[in-house]
């Protein structure tokens, strides 16, 4: 059976500051950095084949602070950057409240184009890496349509905080994939509630 455990990315400055990052490429703060290595020394104690990561700088940093404790195979792939967010990238929850009060953020990626190609990527990695463990380290928004999707809603987005470097599993059963567990933090000795995708 294929099995996939996301990790979302630790956090960094615009999290802490609710700042809405999308495919703006912001690094790790220090909260991050030890996040990651808090995921690292969890995920020690199970095996996995592979870990393939995001292009984007603070989900590659989170891979390969992990990876210091895994030393695995370390793949990029672009499907898993995060959703772009368009013209609202940069802003805080009121910001974007007050200068687009419906939601609606000009030039920003559709959830329809976001969940095709993340649907379009976990088939690439059933094909490739097919009865292998992967870790995925990942992006808030990315995970939660992907929880969203194989839920039929019930969790994911729009209903689902994801903490920064929360782990979420998923595996192929039954020719679909099935969400197994979602958002655990036991591994993490404090997060920050104030973060955003």
């Amino acid at each position: 059976m294929t099995s996939i455990c996301f990790v979302r990315h630790g956090e960094t400055e615009w999290n802490a500051l609710g700042k809405i990052q999308g495919q703006t490429d912001i690094p790790l703060n220090n909260s991050g950095r030890s996040q990651a290595n808090e995921c690292g020394r969890y995920l020690q104690d199970f095996e996995w084949d592979v870990i393939i990561t995001s292009p984007l700088q603070r989900a590659k940093e989170t891979a390969t602070i992990i990876n210091k404790y895994l030393h695995l195979p370390l793949i990029e792939m672009n499907d898993f950057r995060e959703r772009g967010f368009g013209d609202a990238e940069g802003m805080t929850f009121q910001e974007r409240a007050e200068v687009f009060p419906n939601g609606n953020y000009p030039n920003q990626e559709s959830i329809e184009a976001l969940t095709d190609r993340l649907v379009n990527g976990l088939q690439n990695i059933h094909h490739i890496h097919k009865e292998k463990k992967v870790l995925l380290v990942a992006h808030g928004a990315v995970i939660n349509a992907i929880l969203s999707n194989f839920s039929d809603g019930k969790i994911g987005s729009g209903k689902t905080r994801l903490v920064n470097g929360c782990i979420n599993h998923i595996e192929w059963i039954e020719e679909t994939w099935k969400i197994k567990s979602y958002n655990q933090t036991e591994h993490l000795s404090a997060f920050s509630e104030k973060g955003s995708v």
